[in-house]
């Protein structure tokens, strides 16, 4: 979706300065509402200080992308490592 690949771009550099990458994004439909699911990784794993700080980076660069016109969750979250 080349919504996503523009997100994805816009939000690549801020986040690289935190050393996290984006894993993989998702736009979908969950019940009657949409979610925009942004999964992160890093090195030796996120916590949740470091998604809360990566978060207040993303939405106000979604919010001045505005590339959705439906109502949505963002939902921003690390990589499961499976440990």
């Amino acid at each position: 979706m080349e919504k996503l690949e523009t997100l994805k771009n816009a939000i690549k550099d801020p986040l690289k300065k935190l050393d996290i990458v984006v894993d993989s994004m998702e736009f979908v439909k969950v019940g009657s509402m949409y979610s925009l699911n942004i999964i992160l990784d890093k090195v030796n794993g996120i916590d949740l200080d470091t998604i809360v700080e990566a978060t207040n980076i993303i939405n106000p660069i979604v919010d001045e992308l505005d590339l959705f016109e439906e109502s949505y969750v963002l939902d921003v979250s690390s990589k499961e490592r499976g440990e």
